[in-house]
């Protein structure tokens, strides 16, 4: 009996012990996006996230790509959040574009070379392009679309089209990855990053980085996008959203005129780019952008639970329609029924020109 009461101390020590030693061993790395020599800012978000998985966390940011604009990121990300220790650098051709076949692959050979617990990245199309083969090389489930994080193991995440919140506790092995909602942790604007004690820069030896692993199914053809001076929809202050109610996409321009008068990211329903009113990336909801501005103006919008699900973190939501009964009137903070071709010249008309 006593050797038995003995040898289940010293079974508790051990894990005791384990489990010590695997809350003081966090090591995270956050897969970001950079763009023009700036890191997104939904990559900053999920840097803000990693400092809720526990204390002594080491956070490591991967930059990969090529040219001078991977060096001035590199630059922006050494100072511009005071919780990334590390910034690793790969550097090649081969991750000039985002194609799921390399950059899996190096988020593989990372956490072979790393040992990461966690590996977090933003919740756009860039990781969801990419986390379903990494994760699968990894031989891991990935938990999606965080939005709250109690510790390194105990996540919150929507479901239902953010009618219910579901939290998961993670108990597969390391490491943990997890994509997360930026509207949920976010961090101060992106180009105002300085900080006095900068994080190291190392570059990733690329050395084991073999052909085969860039080889794939997929192909870089083309990139097309609108040329715009307004903000990106996905980290505005303020967003301008028009539905299937403005009827042409020569009537979609009333929401662009407005958008422009404010400084707004224009955002569109699933409805409105089905119906050609506007681009595919300016789609708002549960399969298009999740975005959670100061103020969300919806004009002709219904307030379908998809498109609900895209915006409801907004802090001020505001919504013109002429019906009454719509479900978007339940979410906003302030709504007004009337007609929206009524209503858009009214705001032109009296709004001052920006400056």
């Amino acid at each position: 009996m006593a050797i038995r009461a003995l040898l289940g101390a010293f079974g508790s020590r051990s894990i005791a012990t384990r489990m010590a030693s695997y809350s003081r061993s966090l090591s995270t790395l956050v897969v970001a996006e950079h763009e023009g020599g700036f890191v997104k800012a939904s990559s900053l978000s999920a840097v803000e996230a990693a400092k809720y998985l526990g204390e002594d966390n080491s956070i490591s940011l991967l930059l990969a790509g090529s040219g001078r604009s991977l060096q001035e990121a590199a630059e922006h990300a050494a100072s511009c959040h005071p919780s990334i220790s590390e910034v690793l650098l790969a550097d090649s051709d081969k991750f000039t574009y985002p194609l799921a076949e390399p950059w899996a692959r190096l988020v593989h050979l990372m956490q072979q070379k790393g040992s990461y617990s966690h590996i977090i990245a933003g919740s756009g199309s860039f990781w969801k392009n990419i986390l379903p083969r990494a994760a699968a090389l990894l031989d891991v489930s990935p938990i999606t679309d965080i939005i709250g994080i109690s510790g390194s193991n105990l996540f919150v995440r929507p479901i239902y089209a953010g009618n219910a919140l579901n939290t998961v506790r993670y108990t597969g092995s390391d490491p943990c990855m997890l994509t997360i909602r930026s509207t949920s942790f976010p961090f101060g604007p992106v180009s105002a990053c300085s900080f006095s004690n900068a994080a190291f820069v190392n570059k990733v030896d690329l050395s084991t980085f073999t052909e085969d692993d860039v080889v794939g199914k997929s192909k870089y053809l083309s990139l097309s996008s609108q040329d715009t001076e307004r903000p990106d929809l996905g980290n505005a202050r303020v967003v301008v959203t028009g539905g299937r109610a403005l009827k042409s996409a020569e009537n979609f321009k009333l929401i662009e005129k407005l958008a422009e008068k404010l400084g707004a990211a224009v955002g569109a329903t699933r409805a409105a780019v089905d119906a050609g009113f506007a681009p595919n990336e300016l789609q708002v909801g549960q399969t298009g952008k999740i975005v959670g501005p100061e103020l969300y103006m919806a004009f002709g919008v219904s307030g379908a639970i998809q498109h609900i699900a895209g915006m409801r973190d907004s802090k001020v939501i505001v919504a013109v329609n002429k019906d009454a009964d719509a479900p978007i009137f339940q979410v906003a903070d302030y709504g007004l029924v009337g007609d929206l071709f009524e209503v858009i010249p009214e705001l032109l008309e009296k709004l001052p020109e920006r400056k």
